[in-house]
């Protein structure tokens, strides 16, 4: 009979034991930092807004361009320049790197089920499953973005063609009805999709590795098992979640303490370096103030390192966890989790 979600819960936790703990090595925990990073089944993003500054309303536009900041034109062009190759540049970037996270996920996943991490050998041999899950990724982006433009586009115009926003005062019991209801569609949509990539990335990837089958295929079985036991998988969900709260509050305090214990020694040796500067008649000037960034950006990369090694327990465990959920109703991947071990042969047969 399938395991529960709760009951995946004790062997992906003896699974993360044995394979990080026995034994213990630093060289493995940090290769799965490495390729769980890349995987994002860790990741964070962050966005960062920048814009140029608003003119004052005394301030005197440029004279050969009305409206301008009073900055030279073509200053301007260069830095519009600039900005486009910028942005083409991100997005070159991006795209590599969800290809990179692409298949690092069947290098963590080879390296979940042989209990070692040989990054050189699975990428070699991920590469076809991962441009294949790497292109899907990159569809399910652009309707990602295609949804969210929808959701906020399509109302807002409505919005906008009955001049709700030139006179919002005269229109606030539809414009807050209608900000509720988007509020509520929007984050409808957002734990879908959010849940469809989580299905992907756990039951749908390790079908593509040991079948050598494409995402939509690998869907197609898993819908089906859904349909036949989707109150287990709804509880594995909702398990997931709380799991992974407690992992994050956890890695949290991890990382809070690691830094009390790293700033705090960090700026004492920094005031005694300045102050020791000071005495023998250093001043802050282009090198200095070098060798100053060189060592903040040591201490930060130390950090950062000390900092993944915190998550690697999460890296192993998470993964873990799906694959022992879902080898109870996926047989191959059972098979491998589970190897059948030789019969032993009783004395004195075959002699």
């Amino acid at each position: 009979m399938p395991i529960s979600a709760v009951d995946a819960i004790t062997p992906a936790v003896e699974h993360t034991k044995q394979q990080l703990f026995r034994p213990f090595r630093i060289a493995q925990w940090t290769k799965l930092a490495f390729v769980g990073l890349l995987a994002g089944e860790l990741g964070a993003n962050s966005c960062n807004r920048a814009g140029f500054p608003q003119g004052h309303p005394g301030s005197t536009p440029h004279a050969g361009w009305p409206g301008s900041l009073g900055i030279d034109p073509a200053l301007l062009a260069a830095l519009g320049a600039l900005l486009a190759v910028l942005i083409v540049a991100a997005l070159a970037v991006g795209i590599i790197m969800l290809y990179v996270g692409s298949v690092m996920r069947f290098v963590l996943f080879d390296s979940i089920v042989a209990k070692e991490c040989h990054i050189r050998w699975s990428w070699s041999r991920r590469l076809g499953p991962g441009w294949r899950y790497f292109v899907w990724r990159l569809v399910y982006v652009v309707l990602t973005l295609a949804g969210i433009a929808v959701l906020i586009g399509l109302p807002a115009a409505v919005a906008h063609s009955k001049g709700w926003f030139r006179e919002p005062q005269q229109h606030l019991p539809p414009l807050i009805l209608g900000a509720i209801f988007l509020a509520v569609v929007f984050l409808v949509f957002i734990v879908i999709t959010a849940v469809v990539l989580v299905l992907t990335k756990d039951f749908v990837v390790p079908q593509m590795a040991l079948e050598n089958i494409d995402t939509v295929e690998g869907w197609r079985r898993l819908w089906a098992m859904m349909q036949a036991d989707m109150g287990a998988y709804a509880a594995y969900i909702a398990t997931k979640i709380g799991l992974s709260i407690v992992a994050t509050i956890v890695i949290g305090i991890g990382t809070v303490i690691l830094g009390l214990i790293l700033v705090i020694p960090s700026i004492g040796l920094g005031l005694l370096a300045v102050l020791s500067g000071k005495a023998a008649g250093l001043t802050w000037n282009a090198e200095t103030i070098t060798l100053a960034i060189v060592v903040g950006c040591i201490l930060l990369a130390i950090f950062l390192y000390l900092v993944s090694l915190i998550a690697v327990p999460a890296i192993v465990f998470f993964p873990a966890y799906s694959m022992y959920f879902f080898a109870a109703r996926y047989p191959r991947l059972a098979a491998v989790l589970y190897p059948a071990t030789p019969a032993q042969v009783p004395a004195g047969v075959g002699r």
